[in-house]
């Protein structure tokens, strides 16, 4: 299947595509993942005809020929990789860590019917989506960008794929975060809109607009904000409570205790993020206290380890926790003083 050639450092590795019929699924991004190989493992790569070279150290060569062949494996099943899960792949690879883009493909999670699928990324993300498999109520806790929500959004939908559940809805807090509701121009819907909005767009990533549109026209998928669910007793459901850092006690209870027969719950939230007024205790922090411990209920943590955005985004959380820890230092050394 390959054949390496070793000069003095370099050593030169062959890989023929195995199925002609699939090269367009494979090289869907070509250019795109050749450059993201080359930028990170430091090999270079051709291409001729039904061919691929690797040409590089023997180490990195042999990482780069192993990635490619998986991408192929996953290519000759009818699915495509995108580029953030080749740079996913990589960037473990850079910290030394064994990881298989195939084993992580077994554990993905098909959104739609057009063989579109959602990967988890870490080993955390890993835990979560099998938290989520195994247990009614479910919590992940941790800072932005580790796919809390998108990964929730994709197990709901692939519950109401399979079955599963018959609707699911999708609340969130409508606090405000520097910004007043009642400084905002229209009727109630108008203004809770742009809270809602995360949702909305994690949605229509994952399944066609117009499906996505006619399942909320029906009432099978249902975003609201999260005072819409007092009252309600949810059955056959997946619900995912989305910025639950930004509950009040009161909402959070009230939130918890409308799960019904059937049902499937996903907290999720940062709490360095919380925008309640001061003084008012945060819903997921309480719950984290009293609810720790039930059998059935499950706490994922996440931390900048599991950021899948783009990768300033962990530098800009690591910088924000050193000027958090140096302020605590700063205030600590004043009440010394």
């Amino acid at each position: 299947m390959t054949d390496a050639t070793a000069t003095q450092r370099d050593i030169m590795i062959e890989i023929k595509i195995r199925d002609p019929r699939d090269s367009e699924i494979f090289f869907s991004g070509l250019h795109r993942n050749i450059q993201l190989i080359e930028e990170y493992l430091g090999v270079t790569i051709g291409v001729r005809g039904d061919r691929i070279f690797i040409k590089g150290p023997e180490k990195e060569a042999r990482q780069a020929e192993r990635l490619i062949e998986e991408i192929q494996d996953i290519a000759l099943q009818g699915f495509s990789l995108k580029p953030e899960d080749i740079v996913f792949a990589l960037t473990a690879i850079q910290r030394g860590e064994e990881t298989s883009i195939r084993d992580l493909f077994l554990n993905h999670v098909p959104v739609s019917s057009k063989k579109r699928f959602i990967i988890p990324k870490t080993e955390t993300q890993r835990q979560y989506i099998e938290a989520i498999r195994q247990y009614d109520i479910v919590f992940g806790i941790g800072p932005a960008g580790t796919g809390k929500t998108y990964l929730a959004m994709a197990m709901a939908i692939n519950a109401l794929m399979k079955k599963e559940v018959s609707r699911i809805i999708l609340a969130r807090p409508a606090v405000e975060a520097g910004e007043k509701l009642g400084y905002l121009p229209g009727d109630i819907y108008e203004k809770v809109h742009p809270y809602l909005r995360p949702l909305y767009d994690a949605l229509y990533e994952m399944m066609d607009f117009e499906k996505a549109s006619r399942l909320i026209e029906r009432g099978i998928i249902e975003i609201a904000p999260l005072a819409y669910m007092r009252g309600r007793t949810l059955n056959d459901a997946f619900i995912i409570l989305d910025e639950a850092q930004n509950t009040t006690s009161e909402q959070m209870k009230m939130y918890l205790t409308r799960l019904g027969f059937n049902s499937k719950t996903v907290i999720t939230g940062d709490i360095t993020q919380i925008d309640l007024p001061p003084g008012r205790v945060s819903g997921l922090i309480e719950a984290e206290r009293i609810l720790k411990g039930i059998e059935g209920i499950k706490f994922i943590y996440f931390t900048k380890k599991d950021v899948v955005r783009h990768k300033l985004v962990q530098e800009i959380i690591r910088a924000y926790e050193i000027a958090e820890k140096r302020k605590e230092e700063v205030t600590e050394g004043q009440r010394q003083q």
